[in-house]
């Protein structure tokens, strides 16, 4: 999925939109709903983004899977999105939104990978060193990753810390490998 300026701008819309109703919170659940169906189906993505299905057909199906689960003001972009032959885009709209709310909310995204899961005392210890640090709300994605053997790896925004262990032993093999004593014999 790539996000265009054409769906920057259509979710900014939408979020202008719905500040000004005073309906952000449920257009953000709708519009996670609508990115998340579009990501777990494959089948769905295909279908909105194919030239061979006719925007009458994409209309009736998005009223199926979304018609009374999303909000007003949800549904009317989604029609309008269709109109102008955009539900194609739907998902980098969606995605787009997603990435300007936790802007307006100011909320930042931290990803920590480790080599085994945090318990629940280690994982608000390292939610609080990265609050307190950033001076802001952060949302912490886990993930697990058993090559790094130990430590962490954890990236916020375009910024990462790497304490694992298996950097520390290619800092350790290239140290060595540049080692400026060379054997005689």
């Amino acid at each position: 999925m790539r996000e265009t300026r054409t769906s920057h701008r259509y979710a900014k819309s939408l979020i202008d939109f719905a500040l000004e109703q005073g309906a952000l919170e449920q257009v953000h659940a709708d519009m996670l709903l609508v990115l998340n169906t579009i990501r777990e189906n494959r089948d769905f993505e295909l279908l909105l983004k194919s030239p061979v299905v006719k925007t009458d057909k994409k209309q009736d199906i998005l009223k199926a899977i979304f018609g009374g689960k999303i909000s007003v003001i949800s549904d009317n972009f989604i029609d309008i999105i269709t109109r102008k032959r955009r539900e194609g885009q739907l998902e980098a709209i969606a995605s787009s939104f997603e990435s300007l709310y936790r802007k307006h909310k100011h909320v930042l995204s931290a990803v920590i990978t480790t080599a085994s899961g945090l318990d629940a005392t280690l994982r608000s210890k390292v939610l609080d060193v990265i609050k307190s640090s950033l001076n802001s709300e952060v949302e912490l994605v886990e993930k697990v990753d058993k090559s790094l053997i130990g430590g962490f790896v954890l990236r916020v925004g375009d910024k990462q810390v790497d304490a694992s262990i298996i950097r520390q032993i290619r800092n350790l093999e290239r140290s060595f490998s540049e080692n400026p004593y060379i054997k005689e014999y």
